[in-house]
Order: C-alpha cells, then sequence, then structure tokens
C-alpha cells in the first residue's frame, strides 16, 4: 500500500509541469501537485495587480461560520512563498471538503513578516476596504468575499491592492 502512495504522489508531481505547459502558468506552493491533479476540493487563487515582484504573498483559507472569516487566527490553510520574478501567479489552497470558503492575501513587498503601510493585499471577491474598516475592525461582507468550491479545483482571481488615500487600491495601471 505504500508503495502505491508513493507512486500516486510521484504522478501527481509529474502533473504539475502540464498545467504551465498549457500557458496558464506554474502553480505555486506545497499544494501544487493537488490543484494540477484537480481531483480534491482545492482553491486555485491567481493573483493579479501586484505593485512589484518583491517580498514574499501568503494566502489563507477560512470556512466554517462567516461571522470567523478573517480572523487573525481563524484560518485553516495558510501558504507563504516567495513573490515569483515573473510570469502569472498562482497559489493552490486546498480545503477539506466541497463548501464555502473565503481567502484573504498578502503582499508582504520587504518580506519581513510584517504588515506594514508598503504592503499590499486583498481578498476573494475584491470587496472594497477602508482604512477606517480596518481601524473599526470590520471585515468584508460574507456575500462579496464567499467561494463556493465543488470535489475539484475551483480557480478565483484576487486583485492585490494597496493603501492610497484611506484605502486599499487596486493599481492603477494594468495588472503584471
Amino acid at each position: 500500500m505504500k508503495t502505491v502512495r508513493i507512486i500516486a504522489s510521484a504522478a501527481l508531481l509529474l502533473l504539475a509541469p502540464s498545467v504551465a505547459a498549457q500557458g496558464k502558468g506554474t502553480i505555486l506552493g506545497p499544494y501544487a501537485a493537488r490543484c494540477a491533479a484537480g481531483n480534491e476540493p482545492s482553491i486555485l487563487v491567481n493573483v493579479v495587480g501586484l505593485k512589484n515582484r518583491a517580498g514574499a504573498l501568503r494566502a489563507r483559507t477560512f470556512g466554517g461560520t462567516t461571522s470567523t472569516w478573517f480572523e487573525k487566527k481563524g484560518w485553516l490553510t495558510r501558504v507563504e512563498v516567495p513573490t515569483p520574478s515573473a510570469g502569472p501567479v498562482r497559489i493552490c489552497l486546498p480545503v477539506s471538503a466541497p463548501g464555502t470558503y473565503a481567502v484573504d492575501l498578502r503582499h508582504d513587498m520587504n518580506g519581513n513578516g510584517e504588515t506594514d503601510k508598503s504592503d499590499g493585499g486583498g481578498a476573494s471577491g475584491d470587496p472594497k476596504v477602508t482604512l477606517l474598516d480596518f481601524i473599526l475592525g470590520r471585515k468584508p461582507s460574507p456575500k462579496v468575499t464567499a467561494v463556493h468550491v465543488g470535489n475539484g479545483v475551483t480557480e478565483i482571481t484576487v486583485t492585490a491592492m494597496y493603501l492610497r488615500n484611506g484605502a486599499l487600491r487596486p493599481l492603477a495601471e494594468a495588472a503584471r
């Protein structure tokens, strides 16, 4: 049985490059093979609008009661990867079962592991968030951020936004 698992794992790893060969780009993170295989509940996050290609990216999933979404320590899965120097940015996040989830993203531009004013962020559904929302602890609406996941891979796009004029906003220029 152990040999079968090893062979299955190797087969999944071989499938990951085929996704890149389709022109969609390499899938990042420790769960890349899961999204490449496409047969288990997962969220494939396409990140657009990065200000630059420095630092690191962190993506997290949230599930369960929507009132707990985006709690600092309430995440289900957390993936941190170096920001790739070029190409599409795609991060695989596994989920335990089909259901409704939310995703958040942080672009830690200097890679220090802290949230700084220059860092960017975003969430599934690209909700509008102001500085006042952060100060008052208001979270984005589940109606906007909900991601419905089935038995396979659900692909979403999250736009990185950066602090400008008291709100997190996408860059005016085209997504990189």
